[in-house]
């Protein structure tokens, strides 16, 4: 077995912002050609790995290259610069690991390269999915554009989405339905307001009623899932003298896997409706699907089993729900802890990994 840490600690020095993922690409399909018994493929900058075995069950690895972007501050020219205790360089301190994309997930696809390296006869095939563009919009999704060009390469019987999990098993995971919410006013001068109709105004009642909505808490297969509709972004305003004709938001609302995207969509129709008024525009800009548990499927069954502990529902959202989609039972299981994702201070320490890798290895090693 590698020195997890120390692996994990080269992959996050690696700077891997979506769509910049060539260098980090190189690194994982160099680390991967060194296992001989494993068929490598790159297709741009997604990298997949696979036995051939001609075992009876094959399992499937997946994790993202990519990471958000560094935290930035304005520096004395007014340009951007590293915040003093942000997350942006990478360092260890004792046996933990601190840097931007050490918890998501930097450490999971550390994992994933050590058990690519050493399960020279697992006892089922693999296929290890290192892929790009996670963390933007769907559209850049390495796994679509792997499904769309190469699709034979993501068959598998069973998937384990190697994001931070705490070592648990995370069920399933919640949809993502992105939407604008654009009210109307009418322009005027800011000395005659009565002349007019205040837009920006308007926002009050509609946050309000945001920030008000009850939190759905759905119960599937022995898994919580919590609802979350959240403003993400406002915007509006002409000029200082000018009363807005136009104003909105941006919301973003995670629903539980008991709904599908069109069921979502009629739920945040329904939220809004109350304050929306002739004029008004509710735009859906994206949505991505919930996948329900597969706890039923034999190997995330055997997961389930190995960490000693009950599942939990995923609260926010991963590609699990791509394999969901393809038919193919999935989980998230991987090291660090998920509310540290995209934090300050994000961090993974050597237990964590080694906890991972010692579950996944007696699920998928020789003899395991």
């Amino acid at each position: 077995m590698s020195d997890l840490l120390a692996l994990a600690q080269e992959l996050v020095a690696i700077p891997s912002v979506s769509l910049q993922e060539a260098q980090i690409a190189d690194f994982v399909e160099g680390f991967a050609r060194g296992a001989p018994w494993l068929e490598v493929d790159r297709i741009g900058d997604n990298v997949v790995a696979r036995t051939h075995g001609a075992l009876p069950v094959r399992v499937l690895l997946a994790g993202h290259l990519d990471t958000v972007p560094p935290p930035s501050r304005r520096g004395a020219e007014g340009g951007p610069e590293s915040a003093p205790g942000d997350n942006q360089v990478t360092g260890t301190d004792g046996g933990t690991l601190w840097g931007l994309g050490s918890t998501d997930m930097k450490g999971g696809l550390a994992v994933m390269l050590d058990l690519a390296a050493s399960l020279r006869a697992p006892n089922c095939d693999l296929t290890y999915v290192f892929y790009v563009a996670e963390e933007i919009a769907r559209a850049h999704s390495g796994l679509l554009a792997l499904a769309e060009s190469h699709p034979d390469l993501l068959d598998a019987d069973t998937a384990i989405v190697c994001e931070p999990t705490n070592c648990l098993v995370e069920a399933g995971c919640q949809g993502v339905l992105r939407a604008e919410i654009v009210l109307r006013g009418a322009r005027a001068h800011v000395a005659r307001p009565w002349t007019g109709s205040n837009a920006v105004h308007r926002l009050g009642p509609l946050l309000g009623l945001i920030s008000s909505v009850p939190p759905r808490k759905v119960q599937i297969d022995g898994c919580s899932y919590q609802e979350s509709l959240q403003a993400v972004r406002t915007w509006g305003g002409v000029a200082a003298n000018v009363l807005p004709e136009v104003a909105g938001i941006e919301v973003n609302y995670r629903f539980a896997p008991d709904r599908d995207k069109e069921a979502a969509r009629a739920a945040l129709r329904e939220m809004v409706a109350s304050v929306l008024e002739e004029g008004d525009a509710l735009v859906f800009t994206d949505a991505a699907p919930a996948a329900l548990p597969s706890l039923q499927d034999p190997v995330l069954a055997r997961l389930l089993q190995l960490t000693g502990h009950p599942p939990a529902g995923k609260l926010g959202w991963t590609d699990v729900a791509f394999f969901s989609e393809r038919g193919t039972p999935a989980a998230n299981f991987g090291p660090g802890d998920p509310e540290l994702a995209h934090a300050p201070g994000e961090r993974v320490t050597r237990a964590e990994l080694e906890r991972a890798r010692a579950v996944l290895g007696s699920l998928l090693g020789e003899g395991g």
